[in-house]
């Protein structure tokens, strides 16, 4: 198969794409995609998950204990098609909520439905 870089242009969203696409993945059937905004306090990441419940948007909120500082996470769970202009539509509006609300745009990723010798999910994070 040929990259068509109209339809998977050579940028990280465009690479993720294409690999879901060079993997098996049907990319013309809606996917659950997760959207993250990480913030540095309790406070700002509550106050930016109320903006988001309010505009109707499927979140969860968790402490990531993980991380090299102490970061709460905000997922965004929008269930559509993976298509790229969209994905960079819905990460510039999340980008602008995490700036006015102190947090940071942290990318997305979703399970990608990949078909071999024996069927099994492998997860694809931009």
């Amino acid at each position: 198969m040929t990259r068509d870089f109209e339809q998977f242009p050579d940028d990280e969203n465009g690479n993720v794409l294409w690999q879901m696409a060079e993997d098996g993945d049907d990319l013309t059937e809606a996917h659950e995609i997760e959207f993250s905004i990480a913030f540095q306090t309790q406070e700002q990441a509550e106050k930016c998950a109320l903006y988001l419940l309010k505009e109707e948007q499927k979140i969860s909120l968790f402490e990531d204990e993980e991380a090299d500082t102490l970061e709460w996470v905000i997922t965004i769970y929008v269930y559509m098609e993976p298509e790229y202009s969209d994905i960079i539509d819905i990460e510039e509006w999340f980008t602008k909520i995490a700036e006015q609300h102190g947090g940071e745009y942290d990318g997305w990723g979703c399970m990608a439905y990949v078909y071999d010798d024996e069927d099994f999910e492998e997860e694809i994070q931009s």
